[in-house]
């Protein structure tokens, strides 16, 4: 599901399951986590994500089967989706994100997540948990809140719009825009760039950044009341409804449930 290749300090990692649009599944993810382990040995010092070069979809987002059908937490802390953000997040090396295609649902989470993201000036991001009547946790929020002002991030989880790169890149939630014969020069130049500093210097601003990220003031009773109105969704007779209309490719039918 992965291909890795490592060349002058700079790994990439290829999303290579595209019989299934590159759905992010837990054997994946796992994958994912094993290859940045290695990647930890051997002192890579930038890893580019990516998809095969002149895909429609770079990532379809979290695999709808591997989803609860109804009652059960679908983004608990141990789904696949929130592992994968984690890793991306405390990984030492910087991770860019080259994007080519459509980026849906829970991958844009994971391009978010990403350090830097180079897009091809047709690519497009859409969250779309409003589509299947999937509710998001607090983390998955905060990666949106994080990469994006609330506005746009309210716009982006209201409507579940595709929202064009060149759009996401002059808000600065995008690094850089290119056409897309230029996008692996542009992408690996800036990856090359980063392998030729010293690794520890952004080691450490990486993860000083990611504490700084994260620092949210909350009160226990908000944390509750946000943990309590994702259960109002994932037990709702419209939970079920938006995973069966998913399976049985047609639009749900929405009851407010």
């Amino acid at each position: 599901m992965l291909q890795i290749d490592i060349t002058d300090h700079i790994a990439t990692l290829t999303l290579n399951r595209e019989a299934r649009r590159n759905a992010l599944c837990e054997e994946m993810v796992q994958a994912f986590a094993t290859a940045l382990e290695s990647f930890r040995a051997v002192g890579v010092r930038c890893v580019v994500l990516r998809a095969r070069a002149g895909c429609k979809v770079w990532s379809a987002g979290h695999d709808i089967e591997e989803l609860p059908a109804a009652g059960l937490d679908p983004l608990a802390w141990r789904d696949p989706l929130r592992k994968l953000v984690r890793e991306i997040e405390t990984f030492p090396a910087p991770i860019i994100a080259m994007i080519e295609g459509s980026v849906w649902g829970g991958a844009c989470e994971a391009a978010f997540a990403c350090d830097l993201i180079v897009a091809a000036r047709d690519a497009t991001f859409a969250a779309t948990p409003a589509r299947l009547n999937v509710p998001y946790n607090v983390g998955g929020l905060l990666t949106f809140l994080n990469a994006a002002n609330l506005r746009l991030a309210k716009e982006m989880l209201f409507t579940a719009d595709p929202i064009p790169a060149e759009r996401l890149c002059s808000l600065g939630i995008i690094n850089h825009v290119t056409d897309a014969t230029d996008l692996e020069e542009t992408t690996y130049a800036i990856a090359r760039r980063i392998a030729a500093n010293a690794p520890l210097s952004i080691s450490v601003m990486k993860e000083q950044l990611r504490i700084l990220a994260g620092a949210h003031t909350m009160s226990p009773e908000d944390f509750e009341r946000i943990q309590g109105l994702r259960r109002v969704v994932y037990n709702s007779q419209d939970y079920a409804e938006g995973i069966r209309a998913f399976k049985e490719k047609r639009k749900p039918e929405f009851r407010g449930e």
